[in-house]
């Protein structure tokens, strides 16, 4: 039986909006296992980030609980969340959000040397994570010179550098064309084939479909899973 991994239990997020109290998330509860990959699918505003942001640690729930390998992380103070963040959690943003002055290898090192990883830890781990993404030869070029696959792809093997215990991923493919995204994608299931726990939000059916379990969203309320 597959390891719990993540736990959302009875998550609300509640903004003050004009004197209004608006639910993003309405009681919300998910399992996450090892292993798995999902995807968290529905309309603009039904929740979708708001929901990535708390699997993330990025945003506490106004109530509920949020369980990490079954710690109850939702009461940590913001220094405590950032450690989590940045040895557990590994993101992935639509906009790559690489640094432009930075070759590709230096994107995927800096999280390591945030973290004073070793130097030939660094060297090791991002040159096998550029074979990992299909950027052997793409080492040394900056963002600029790469397509937006490619640095997608540099983005995954920069969350991947700290051997996060989940990958998360918003709108992977959204900056995409379909060729590129199919690339990314098909790394995405290489990732998870390997062991490797995925939650991707997307609104696109036909990316929501590499994904073995699919979770859908509407006005801030699981409504439906396949």
């Amino acid at each position: 039986m597959m390891k719990t991994l993540m736990e959302l239990q009875g998550v609300w997020k509640i903004y003050r909006m004009g004197g209004t109290d608006v639910p993003a998330l309405a009681g919300i509860d998910l399992t996450i296992k090892e292993n798995e990959f999902t995807a968290i699918t529905g309309p603009s505003g039904c929740g979708k980030s708001t929901m990535l942001n708390m699997i993330g640690c990025l945003d506490m729930p106004t109530r509920g609980k949020i369980l990490l390998e079954g710690k109850d992380v939702s009461e940590l103070k913001s220094n405590d969340l950032a450690r989590i963040r940045g040895k557990k959690i590994g993101f992935i943003f639509q906009t790559f959000n690489l640094y432009p002055t930075l070759t590709a290898l230096e994107n995927i090192q800096l999280p390591m040397k945030i973290h004073e990883f070793s130097e030939k830890k660094i060297e090791d781990t991002s040159t096998k994570l550029l074979v990992t993404v299909g950027l052997a030869e793409r080492g040394a070029h900056f963002p600029a010179q790469l397509s937006g696959g490619q640095q997608q792809r540099v983005a995954v093997a920069r969350a991947l550098s700290t051997s996060p215990s989940i990958l998360l991923a918003d709108e992977p493919t959204g900056n995409l064309d379909t060729k590129s995204g199919g690339e990314v994608m098909d790394v995405f299931k290489r990732l998870n084939s390997e062991g490797l726990t995925i939650v991707m939000i997307t609104h696109d059916p036909r990316i929501a479909g590499y994904a073995e379990r699919i979770v859908k969203m509407l006005d801030g309320k699981i409504v439906g899973e396949t």
